[in-house]
């Protein structure tokens, strides 16, 4: 398994970290044999696996239901799973307890978003020796304050803001950020700013590391299509047409044949 200083060191030496998203076992077990750094058991599991509009449906027994799963199934990954919303705005005693929920069912670190208002948390998760990520710029959770999925940080006082967000995330002790959908120009300065890695979605290529949706990078997922997500895979086509496939097989009695049958 990957440790937290391993992505210090990629920084440090200038290569480029990867994570994604994942939610089940099966994937976690076919994702465990490629190079990804990162897994991030995402609260984006409301939305890809719970069919839920936004994040906020996330709860603590969800993500460490899918913590788990993706813990059995990744065992030499580095597992981060996400704090859900308002896990972390309730207190110490209720953040730690979520986190102590999480860690037991298999992650290796947490990730929340934002700063204000929750530095006590964030203190009191890093002196408890768990290691914290933190989010910065779009933060899904807070989707109705901002107004719906928008860059964040284009007017220069909001850069300031999340430039000071990130600032106060590092001397809390957070080991990473992710910064979501600003400027590449702030992207770039938030990475030359930090010691830590600033790992981008939608943040552009000068920062230290990526990390997408698994299902909207392999085109599983044919509703949302944000302009920094590439598609590598048309799995969805190739899913379809595997089902086809079998049904035409099935309908023309072609499945199963003699040698998938038991005699």
């Amino acid at each position: 398994m990957k440790s937290v200083w391993d992505l210090i060191k990629k920084k440090k030496a200038k290569e480029k970290i990867t994570m994604v998203t994942c939610y089940d076992y099966l994937f976690a077990k076919i994702l465990n044999d490629s190079l990804i750094d990162i897994l991030l058991v995402g609260d984006s599991a409301a939305m890809v696996m719970h069919g839920h509009p936004n994040t906020l449906s996330a709860t603590p027994e969800m993500m460490c239901g899918h913590s788990a799963a993706v813990a059995k199934g990744a065992p030499d990954k580095l597992i981060v799973a996400d704090m859900p919303f308002m896990s972390f705005r309730k207190g110490i005693i209720f953040a730690l307890d979520t986190v102590k929920a999480l860690m037991v069912a298999g992650a290796h670190a947490v990730k929340l978003e934002g700063v204000w208002g929750h530095e006590d948390v964030v203190k009191a998760i890093v002196e408890s020796g768990v290691p914290v990520m933190g989010h910065v710029g779009l933060t899904p959770q807070s989707v109705f304050q901002l107004g719906g999925y928008k860059v964040q940080g284009k007017t220069r006082t909001q850069a300031e803001d999340l430039l000071m967000q990130a600032q106060k995330l590092q001397e809390l002790g957070c080991f990473s950020l992710v910064a979501e959908c600003v400027p590449q120009a702030l992207g770039k300065e938030l990475s030359e700013m930090l010691a830590v890695p600033v790992i981008g979605i939608g943040a552009g290529h000068d920062v230290d590391g990526q990390v997408l949706v698994l299902h909207d990078l392999l085109g599983l997922n044919q509703e949302m299509h944000p302009k920094f997500v590439r598609k590598f895979l048309d799995g969805a086509g190739l899913v379809r047409e595997a089902v086809n496939h079998y049904c035409i097989n099935v309908k023309e009695d072609k499945y199963p044949t003699l040698e998938e049958s038991y005699i």
